[in-house]
């Protein structure tokens, strides 16, 4: 008897630098750019800085907005920190863009020493955070937060969608002193609207609740926690969603009252390596405070260099996609 093989259906990302929205998601297209541009016509010491990359962080925007604002520094990470921080000291407010792998590996130095030590009051946002492209190691930052989270008095922002990134640019604005914003740009989903969700630096939100399961997640990690939890209801699982967009300060009131609300087991989920960011910050937080969870769970990137491919395929590969995810967490439940 013969058979057809079912074709299989044909990946809508590219291998490389792609849109994070799934098929027939809600998107927001440019919502970083569009906001800044928003918030610069109040703000007239607002500049934009990027190292040729203005396209590919929606920067472009602000430079058609405001062409005397904006500066091209070409590709050169370290002067564009230096020169932001030159900037800051003479009462600017740079919004800096770039991808986070050049702007903490190739500038972190003059991060801490420009920027961070005097305090100074610019605004780094930073495009392919995490697992965001399938360009390997090169381009993929999946040591960022654990390697900003070392500097002090920097403020450390992931958010999970449109609405999360457009709130949080006037907030971030607003603080005085150095911020990290991960930065999702493009056609970015839009999924918090839904959950009567507003942005406030340095606090997080339940977003939902649920009796078997607790997820801290910040970044793209909350929209994927929130598509398991619908998921896992078809198994009768309860999964509540503890969104955490301020990575740095964190929301340690926050997490210790959700922890300590009832016995479940607690998983981080992060797009990040399981090093240095979220999950570690959780598990410290929650040994300092003496809270004692009835399981824990890292759902993080793995402590290695990743491949490079196409980004569903990744996303399994790695344990981030809602499938993979839904699965290992009901392994940990047994």
């Amino acid at each position: 008897m013969n058979t057809v093989a079912a074709k299989k259906p044909r990946l809508t990302t590219s291998a490389m630098i792609a849109s994070i929205a799934s098929e027939g998601q809600r998107v927001t297209a440019a919502p970083f750019g569009k906001a800044l541009v928003e918030l610069a016509a109040s703000r007239p010491e607002i500049v934009g800085m990027t190292a040729d990359l203005g396209k590919y962080t929606d920067l472009h925007l602000f430079a058609q907005a405001y062409p005397e604002r904006y500066f091209q520094m070409g590709m050169a990470e370290q002067l564009l920190m230096g020169a932001a921080g030159g900037m800051a000291k003479e009462g600017l407010m740079p919004f800096v863009t770039t991808y986070a792998v050049f702007g903490t590996r190739r500038a972190y130095d003059f991060i801490h020493q420009v920027i961070a030590e005097e305090n100074l009051n610019v605004k780094m946002c930073c495009a392919l955070p995490g697992l965001t492209t399938g360009y390997g190691p090169s381009h993929q930052a999946t040591e960022d937060m654990a390697m900003m989270r070392g500097i002090p008095g920097l403020t450390i922002v992931d958010p999970c969608d449109a609405l999360d990134t457009e709130q949080a640019v006037p907030q971030i604005a607003a603080h005085q002193g150095p911020v990290y914003m991960r930065l999702l740009r493009g056609s970015v989903p839009l999924v918090l609207d839904e959950y009567d969700y507003q942005f406030e630096l340095g606090k997080a939100k339940m977003l939902r609740e649920g009796n078997d399961v607790l997820v801290i997640s910040s970044g793209i990690m909350t929209m994927r926690a929130l598509e398991v939890a619908k998921l896992l209801e078809q198994d009768n699982i309860g999964v509540a969603v503890l969104h955490c967009p301020t990575i740095k300060p964190l929301d340690e009131q926050a997490i210790v009252a959700a922890v300590g609300h009832k016995p479940r087991l607690v998983v981080v989920a992060e797009n990040h390596s399981v090093i240095g960011g979220l999950g570690e910050s959780v598990a410290s937080t929650l040994l300092r405070h003496r809270v004692q969870p009835a399981g824990f769970q890292l759902a993080g990137l793995p402590d290695q260099f990743l491949d490079a491919g196409a980004l569903p395929t990744l996303h399994d590969r790695y344990g981030i996609s809602r499938d993979v995810l839904a699965v290992r967490i009901k392994d940990w439940l047994r």
